[in-house]
């Protein structure tokens, strides 16, 4: 039979591990004991109940039926001959719980049910155990959508990347991982919580990334207390991430210049922001009316002579000398393909001669 002892062991090591609490853990058990007495050993139609007393450290199992004169379904029903002398205490349609505990200790298949329901707790538990913890992760992400957090790194293993968030652990996902961050346990991470949800059927969502252009934007706005109360705006990102950055700000004050409030008195604030993201590259561009302006400054560092733009097609030819070619495109085109999606104009580039 199953050693009730060893489980109450196991609850209160889980319990104090993972936080989770032994009423939980001991009606996660029960259901597993139900299903398993269902499936291998009564009868998959029976209502069943189980009761796990800790304090006792004993099991009770009990079947409900109800009470007929004549039975026609077994699982279900029980004739008042059956019940014998305790049958005159009842009226007929009765529901009568029978304890079958002492029953199943004591057939021949007791031992092989002890091993199946020891098993399926077993298999519950680990599931169970998930689910509580992404209910929890859930919870302590509900409100923190689109926000940042800066978090330890608890374990790494290969390309699995678990953080520890108030003595909870949240996985990384392999593909919002950028390949030259350095994870290593113990180290710290600013993290953009990009989706915090749950699935149709009901399960917890959420997920944190390294790699999205919205973490360079909530990083800025650590860094920019301008951002914070208004007075610049990011109004878009692009980004390849530890590569190159392009970012498009504005100010709602004249006198205050976007671009240099992101760079910072002696580029302090900008190299605060490349130095979280690996020294990632980060050109900043004024968001003004000229979009000619806007798209030569969008090339950067490359040195633009002129630019026409087709307002209608969304189209735009940037005229350059042959030496400017490799900043103006750089490593795979990425330069002017950032260029292109953070201006909304497909850029194409031409040389002239000097």
């Amino acid at each position: 039979m199953l050693n009730v002892k060893q489980i109450n062991q196991a609850i209160t090591l889980i319990s104090k591990e993972k936080n989770i609490s032994k009423e939980k853990l001991v009606e996660i058990i029960e259901a597993a004991i139900k299903t398993a007495y269902k499936k291998d050993y009564g009868n998959k139609d029976e209502e069943v109940n189980v009761k796990i007393d800790l304090e006792n450290e004993s099991l009770q199992v009990t079947v409900e039926k109800t009470l007929v004169k004549e039975v026609t379904n077994p699982a279900l029903e029980i004739s008042f001959e059956e019940l014998g002398e305790d049958a005159e205490w009842f009226e007929e349609g009765d529901i009568i719980e029978l304890d079958v505990t002492e029953e199943i200790q004591n057939d021949e298949d007791g031992e092989s049910f002890g091993r199946i329901a020891s098993q399926a707790a077993r298999q519950v538990i680990i599931q169970k155990m998930g689910e509580s913890e992404k209910e929890k992760i859930f919870e302590l992400f509900e409100w923190k959508e689109g926000q940042l957090v800066n978090i330890k790194i608890e374990i790494v293993e290969w390309s699995k990347v678990v953080f520890d968030y108030m003595g909870n652990q949240i996985v990384l996902p392999k593909g919002e991982q950028v390949s030259r961050d350095n994870y290593v346990a113990g180290a710290r991470f600013f993290l953009y919580v990009a989706e915090v949800s749950k699935w149709e059927n009901g399960s917890p969502r959420v997920i944190l990334s390294r790699k999205r252009p919205e973490l360079v934007t909530a990083i800025f706005a650590e860094n920019v207390p301008e951002i914070g109360d208004g007075i610049i705006n990011i109004d878009k990102v692009v980004r390849q991430a530890w590569v190159k950055t392009k970012i498009l700000v504005s100010s709602n004050y004249d006198e205050v210049d976007p671009v240099w409030t992101l760079i910072g008195q002696k580029w302090m604030r900008v190299k605060s922001v490349m130095d979280e993201l690996g020294w990632e590259k980060i050109d900043i561009i004024p968001n003004v009316p000229d979009m000619r302006e806007v798209i030569k400054k969008s090339l950067s560092p490359a040195d633009i002579i002129k630019v026409d733009v087709d307002t209608e097609s969304k189209s735009a030819i940037v005229y350059i000398l042959p030496t400017e070619r490799a900043k103006a495109v750089w490593k795979n085109g990425l330069n002017v393909n950032l260029a292109s999606k953070l201006t909304w104009y497909k850029i194409s580039i031409e040389d002239i001669e000097a």
